[in-house]
Order: structure tokens, then sequence, then C-alpha cells
């Protein structure tokens, strides 16, 4: 079980990794090795995560989340497969962990009077200084 947060845990058999091998660097291993990993999520049917969350995560992960609902995250940062699985889960917990944080709720507020005072005050002021500035009539 994965931890996501205190009280929500992501079965780990809901994950599936697939090995590939990556661009970039590697020396001699490069065209010989699968280092890179491809970890598959299915967000959309899994039983660990709420609704809630999922439709936060379909907004957070974007077009790494197919139309299916499965959540694919890449990871070739590193030359080899075990660092480069442990940044993919790392990368998915913090998506996650992003997506299980409740946005609060905004609460309509109207400004008081004192503020809409000093915000008149200040048009005030400033009409007077624009009218300062006006040039004059010319008398002919």
């Amino acid at each position: 079980m994965i931890k996501i947060t205190p009280d929500l845990f992501l079965d780990e058999t809901e994950l599936t990794f697939s090995f590939v091998r990556a661009s970039g660097p590697g020396g001699q291993n490069v065209n010989k090795v699968s280092s890179a990993v491809e970890l598959r999520f299915d967000a959309a049917r899994s039983p660990s995560l709420p609704d809630a969350l999922k439709e936060r995560l379909k907004k957070l992960a974007g077009r790494r989340l197919s139309d299916d609902g499965v959540l694919l995250i890449d990871a070739h940062r590193f030359r080899t497969q075990g660092l480069n699985r442990k940044d993919a889960l790392a990368r998915l917990l913090a998506l996650l962990q992003a997506a299980a944080i409740e946005p609060k709720t905004r609460k309509a507020t109207r400004p008081s009077r004192s503020a809409r005072e000093k915000r008149l005050e200040a048009k005030r002021k400033a009409s007077l200084i624009k009218q300062t500035r006006r040039a004059a009539p010319h008398a002919d």
C-alpha cells in the first residue's frame, strides 16, 4: 500500500510498470538496456480514490491522462531502471497528493463602508489633479 495522505492509501497492484529503451545518455548500454519506465495507473476505475479526487486529478494531470482515464507517467531521467521506477512513483505520489488537497470555497464579501469611502476620495483627488493639468481656455 502506498500512503497518499494519512487516511488515503493506494494499492500497488493498481500500478503497471513497463520498461523501454530510453533516449539520451547511456554509454555502451544505450541500445541494449531498457532503463526508461512507463508507469500506468487506471485512475478512472481505481477503487482507492474518491470521486472528488479523481475530478481534481483529471484537471491536474492534463495530457498525461488518456480519454479512458489511464494516467501515464514516463520516467527516463536516470540511467538505471530502479532509479527511474522510484522517480515515476514519486511523481505519481506528488500528483495524487496535490489532487488530494480540497480547494477552499470562496465566501462572497462586500467592501466595507470605509473602504468604499477611501476609494471614492482617492478618485476625487485624482480628478482634481487632472483638472489642474488642463490648459485654460484661450481668450482671443
